[in-house]
């Protein structure tokens, strides 16, 4: 949850008899107005040479790269996420994705969505990643 000289800005939203997240989410997040948002594409795994590996967990670990730098470039930080979509190919392994989610985002938690599709728009992408931030300067 991200911290803003103001107090909190994104707080997490949940609602007492409901279920809770089935992983290391939130259900829903509130932003406070005032602040920045900053909306990504679809981010996908490609290395800096363009290159891509075989294999989902790695992909999705170049996408949170890739976040990590556009995030900082507009002045966010990984704790300013606070929504994020997953699509990943069907047949690959979502436990190697959420894993390299979860050591990216060290205890963070934002809304999140897993959507299995069966197929991206290259045939070598295996995960796509978009993301919201949003952040009170």
């Amino acid at each position: 949850m991200a911290v803003c000289r103001l107090g909190w800005m994104n707080r997490p939203v949940r609602p007492v008899g409901v279920a809770g997240p089935a992983a290391a989410y939130e259900l829903a997040v509130v932003t406070e107005p005032g602040g920045r948002l900053l909306h990504t594409a679809g981010i996908v795994g490609s290395r800096p040479d363009g290159s891509i590996s075989d294999e989902a967990g790695e992909q999705a670990s170049e996408a949170w790269r890739t976040i990590t730098a556009v995030l900082a470039e507009a002045g966010f930080e990984a704790t300013d996420i606070v929504s994020y979509i997953t699509y990943l190919v069907e047949g690959e392994d979502p436990v190697q994705v959420m894993t390299v989610r979860d050591a990216f985002f060290d205890g963070h938690t934002a809304a999140s969505t897993l959507v299995f599709v069966p197929a991206l728009a290259r045939p070598e992408w295996k995960v796509e990643i978009a993301a919201i931030a949003a952040r009170d300067d």
